[in-house]
């Protein structure tokens, strides 16, 4: 009986310690499983590490390793979400080497390093590809707000910043943009908060795209090194001879950009009306849209590349005048005929208004009024040869906008920005490289009067701990019983 109850409990030993090295092996097979195989998600209210498809599409595409040297104290304020964010960019990329120098702590190699990417700020990310580098300042990855003593993030720019920064060292040529001058357009070395035109410069430069101001009456001519020409805000006509100029340069696979305000006549009308498109002398009033009547705020865009990652992100036209494709024009079938594609529209509500000083405005059936939705930028693209065989021919492509405000200085809000920049990356045939914005930062305290901060210390000094004391006791008194 005794040698049966021992082969008993010997078996019952077996079958447990079987069962624990099955689990265990379950366990190790189930962490090998999600080691290899996991999807990462962000749960975070500001999603601040979340990448944009723009980012993970450019992180694809790198067949070049990137290293990646941050210069940055451990103290500072944006360490922390560096670190985060540099830790998704690695996550889609295999071809980022990311390398923290400490300043405070290795002097010779910051010194090194310093030296070899001609580093002047003590917080700096360096990315660097075959010898081409640039550097990202901590102003350009996020505004902080010092005002109150204590360092606080107001808005997190560093997907932007590193994106920018990495399509800029992985690009052997940098794009030039020029804005002409001459004739009343906006300046982009104005910092006037209306008027200027500067931080839109920033906005471009900081896409690795440098920014030259262009005069023609001097220069008689179009650089040959010009990606793309801005004519923004003209409030004055140009000559003819300049107007042929343009022209004759957008036929040969130029890139323009015209932002015309309402009122104001450029000189590039009848350029524009040749390839298919009115300038009309109006203003477009959306009730459905507006806060204050002065404005349209623009969610709704038509299908096309500029667009296509906008999703519903709004932007904020001040008084546009309509941008309308020319039905007067004689239609033909041919293959190189401009491809017009309204790119933001109004509401079926609104109109477009040929008297805008009329008090109130409404729309006047039977006027040379519009009823909506009405366009208030257009793209065009001509000579695209995709689907060719054995032909490679650069197409001319134009973007017009009826509005300039909407990216000055005191317009240049992140879905402003963004259809911007996405407009001017399909000018410079970068449509794998759209603008990002910036991502707000909730600032969440909790604000306690003198009072209410006595009453919680006391509370969590005293209160709690007393009745801890007194549950213990009765428990105690009631097992005595």
């Amino acid at each position: 009986m005794l040698m049966k109850n021992r082969r008993h409990r010997l078996w019952i030993t077996l079958n447990t310690g079987v069962a624990l090295l099955l689990a265990l092996a379950v366990v190790l097979m189930v962490n090998y499983l999600s080691f290899r195989h996991y999807h990462r998600e962000d749960w975070s209210r500001t999603k601040l590490y979340d990448l944009s498809s723009k980012t993970t599409g450019l992180l694809e595409s790198l067949d070049k390793p990137i290293a990646v040297t941050v210069f940055f104290q451990p103290g500072n304020v944006l360490y922390e979400d560096i670190h985060n964010l540099l830790r998704e960019y690695q996550f889609h990329s295999g071809r980022l080497n990311i390398q923290w120098v400490d300043p405070d702590r290795d002097i010779v190699q910051t010194e090194e390093l310093a030296v070899k990417y001609k580093v002047t700020d003590p917080n700096v990310v360096v990315f660097d590809c075959e010898g081409r580098s640039k550097y990202v300042r901590a102003d350009e990855i996020a505004n902080v707000d010092k005002s109150s003593g204590i360092d606080r993030i107001m808005a997190f720019k560093g997907e932007q910043a590193f994106s920018s920064a990495i399509q800029g060292v992985v690009q052997k040529t940098v794009p030039v943009v020029y804005f002409l001058t001459g004739h009343g357009e906006r300046s982009i070395t104005d910092f006037d908060r209306r008027t200027g035109f500067s931080g839109v410069a920033q906005l471009i430069e900081r896409d690795n795209i440098e920014v030259r101001p262009l005069q023609l009456s001097t220069a008689k001519q179009i650089p040959a090194d010009c990606g793309a020409l801005i004519v923004a805000g003209a409030s004055q006509s140009m000559s003819k001879a300049e107007a042929d100029l343009i022209a004759v340069w957008l036929r040969r696979s130029g890139r323009l950009m015209v932002l015309a305000d309402a009122g104001q006549t450029s000189g590039l009308e009848k350029i524009l009306q040749e390839w298919g498109v009115l300038l009309r002398n109006d203003v477009v009033i959306d009730p459905d849209r507006t806060l204050t009547g002065r404005e349209v705020f623009v969610s709704a865009y038509n299908r096309h590349p500029i667009t296509a990652k906008l999703g519903t992100t709004a932007a904020i036209f001040h008084l546009p005048r309509s941008v309308e494709l020319d039905y007067t024009q004689p239609k033909t079938t041919s293959a190189d005929r401009p491809q017009v594609t309204p790119l933001a529209l109004s509401s079926k509500n609104s109109w477009s208004e040929t008297q805008p000083d009329q008090v109130p405005a409404k729309y006047d059936k039977g006027t040379d009024d519009l009823p909506g939705p009405v366009s208030m930028a257009v793209a065009i693209e001509k000579g695209d040869t995709t689907g060719l065989l054995d032909v490679q021919i650069r197409p001319s492509r134009l973007i017009i906008f009826g509005d300039s405000g909407f990216v000055s200085n005191s317009g240049l809000t992140g879905g402003d920005a963004s259809l911007y920049m996405s407009s001017l990356n399909w000018l410079l045939d970068r449509e794998q490289l759209m603008a990002i914005a910036p991502k707000k930062t909730d600032d969440t305290c909790l604000k306690l009067t003198r009072e209410k901060i006595r009453i919680l210390s006391w509370s969590t000094v005293g209160v709690i701990p007393a009745l801890a004391a007194l549950l213990g006791t009765v428990l105690w008194f009631r097992r005595r019983k």
